[in-house]
């Protein structure tokens, strides 16, 4: 057959079938525009998308991540569920993701996921809940009242966790080719380098509230972005010029946001500053010894606490909100004692503890008071008790056995960066989780508004697991 031959015979068809094809897709494209142009919103469009992303998703889950991100920063729509609790599409999005993950594997007859000593107790921590839950409403007393509806309230606390442990599982799961794991941090920080630039420019602002979630204000993105950042750049050697100069650009967004736009706000400042201490520590083995003798020297001569309370607000901070803060925590932990073992269930001590008026200073009466302890270890022992912390640590005790042991084995590029960096941003999250239910929001608190910010963070401790099975980079 000849090359003339060929063209002539497929041509026809060409042309048979290109009218078909694009009277469908006319359609299509009408058909939404009518609809779209009477009902256009947020959510119509969120749902088109969503449709797209979900066709994409599904021929390439490793977009799954990417798309997480995008979602979760600069989608700023939420869904009413008929209770006190608002939706986003980043909560939504995270069960979706990996349900079609899951499908797409059985298909494929690939359904596994990477073995690590961290899922055991995370897989029983989601359990513990599960538990904590059952037992609190076959226990719960009689004379307290709550909402016929408040068991959708204790299932959205729970799923809280789970779309957590999902974020941190999908990541183990599709991103265990390196170029993944990479692409997916660059996007963080492009995409969140970005909108960090847009809150901090006060001409930029007006396009920052439009475009924006409210992820970006919170105090996990801000530890993320500068763990991440600052782990590159420390411990990155193959970074270009180029690289270095804009991950040094969000450094500086990230440093001037939170020790002086966002000072008041502890949470922020704190996190960031252990991110930035811990990846000190681990690039710089050579100045502990000195860092150590000039923070004891400063602690001895009674300069290094003074200085930090009065950067944190000092005794005005004290009266607004720190002295409330321990009565909350006091009925929080008065009420969990009727079950210290398992705790009264998800979401269950906001009912108990508000039954009753707080007794605020100056022998004051708080009637009708709802109350959130603001402190994220505390919420875990009235949410699930003794048995439901200690799950926790065991999990948090695993993930820092593995980071370490990762450390040894990459010592260079990408892969070290990321290590170093989940290492600090772990600790950053350890400590702000005392300041407020940053890590695993209270429902009734900072709630799925704030999950937007903390599953990204729990999106990229997964990227552990991812690494354990990647080959070592040694320098």
């Amino acid at each position: 057959m000849t090359p003339s031959t060929t063209t002539s015979s497929a041509s026809p068809t060409a042309y048979r079938m290109r009218p078909s094809i694009i009277s469908i897709v006319v359609v299509v494209i009408l058909a939404l525009a009518c609809w779209l142009g009477a009902t256009a919103s947020w959510r119509s469009f969120a749902a088109l998308m969503g449709g797209v992303a979900g066709v994409a998703i599904l021929r390439q889950p490793r977009l799954g991540p990417l798309v997480l991100i995008i979602i979760a920063l600069a989608l700023p729509i939420t869904f009413s569920t008929g209770t006190d609790v608002r939706l986003n599409p980043a909560a939504v999005f995270v069960p979706v993701l990996f349900v079609l993950w899951g499908l797409g594997a059985l298909v494929r007859g690939a359904l596994h996921a990477p073995s690590s000593p961290v899922n055991l107790p995370l897989l029983l921590f989601l359990l513990g809940g599960l538990v904590s839950l059952g037992v609190g409403l076959v226990t719960w007393d009689p004379l307290v009242p709550r909402r016929e509806s408040f068991i959708i309230v204790q299932l959205a606390q729970w799923a809280i966790f789970v779309f957590s442990a999902m974020a941190f599982w999908l990541t183990a799961i599709l991103a265990q080719d390196g170029r993944w794991l990479s692409r997916i941090t660059v996007v963080f920080l492009v995409v969140g380098g970005f909108l960090a630039l847009l809150r901090v420019v006060p001409l930029l602002r007006p396009v920052f509230d439009v475009v924006t979630t409210g992820a970006v204000d919170r105090a996990p993105f801000w530890l993320l972005l500068g763990a991440l950042a600052g782990g590159q750049l420390l411990f990155n050697r193959g970074l270009h010029f180029t690289g270095r100069i804009a991950l040094l650009a969000i450094l500086a967004i990230t440093a001037y946001y939170a020790f002086f736009l966002e000072r008041e706000g502890a949470s922020t400042w704190v996190g960031v500053a252990v991110a930035w201490a811990v990846l000190g520590w681990l690039r710089f083995p050579r100045w502990r010894a000195s860092l150590v003798v000039i923070l004891l020297l400063l602690t001895g001569v009674g300069l290094l606490f003074p200085v930090l309370w009065e950067f944190a607000g000092g005794d005005a901070e004290w009266l607004l909100s720190g002295e409330s803060r321990l009565i909350l925590i006091e009925r929080v932990l008065e009420v969990t004692m009727r079950n210290p073992l398992l705790g009264l269930g998800p979401a269950a001590y906001r009912v108990y503890a508000s039954w009753q008026p707080l007794v605020m200073a100056g022998s004051r009466l708080w009637l009708g008071s709802v109350v959130s302890s603001h402190n994220n270890y505390v919420d875990l022992f009235a949410h699930g008790g003794a048995v439901g912390l200690a799950l926790f640590a065991w999990f948090v005790a695993a993930y820092a056995r593995v980071a370490f042991s990762l450390r040894r084995r990459h010592r260079t590029g990408f892969a070290a960066g990321y290590v170093n960096a989940m290492l600090a941003a772990g600790a950053g999250a350890l400590v702000i989780m005392l300041l407020a239910d940053w890590m695993l929001p209270f429902v009734y608190n900072i709630g799925f508004h704030g999950f937007q910010a903390s599953v990204l963070v729990w999106l990229f401790l997964g990227g552990i697991v991812a690494l354990e099975h990647m080959p070592e980079t040694r320098g």
